[in-house]
């Protein structure tokens, strides 16, 4: 199995707490989609700053500002971002559910309400760079301590966006503020 598969498989119990935690939230209700960008926000941010300080990633688009902007033409201001702090070899397991969320957030892009704000969701990677990122991760991410470690930052960035959702471990998804 590649780095990626491994990832993939690794991790599938954790991307479907997310899911379900996030796939809760009615995205063409107006009060319903802003604490599903609430949620990511206080999420995505901290990511995107870990994997910034982290050399030999490859470069992505940020996301924290247009998240941004969608939560100002929404008229609510960016929370405080929960901590999260990542060393060099799980960044690359960050990297692959940040950028994983991205294809997410596409799918989820045309259940957004008319007249809400989709900057975010809408996001798109260019043409072929999913494929190119995931070709990255299983160049760079060799041996097991190093697909071990991946898996670590897969998973600790999965249970940022659950805590974030308002998951509580052992306690299945809830809503904040429900």
């Amino acid at each position: 199995m590649t780095a990626v598969q491994k990832l993939r498989a690794s991790t599938a119990p954790d991307h479907d707490i997310v899911d379900a935690a996030f796939g809760g939230f009615d995205l063409a209700d107006r009060r319903d989609y802003t604490a599903f960008l609430i949620a990511h926000a206080r999420a995505l941010p901290a990511v995107e700053a870990a994997m910034a300080g982290i050399a030999g990633l490859p470069a992505t688009p940020a996301r924290t500002a247009l998240l941004a902007d969608d939560l100002a033409a929404l008229g609510v201001p960016m929370p405080p971002p929960l901590p999260f702090a990542i060393g060099p070899a799980a960044a690359w397991g960050a990297l692959y559910v940040a950028e994983g969320s991205r294809l997410g957030g596409i799918m989820l892009a045309g259940r957004v309400g008319q007249g809400l704000p989709a900057a975010y969701l809408s996001a798109r990677h260019g043409t072929g760079a999913w494929r190119v990122l995931l070709a990255a991760i299983d160049a760079a991410v060799l041996g097991e301590d190093a697909i071990a470690a991946a898996v670590a930052g897969a998973r600790a960035t999965f249970a940022l966006y659950a805590a974030a959702a308002g998951v509580a471990p052992d306690d299945g998804p809830t809503r904040p503020g429900r």
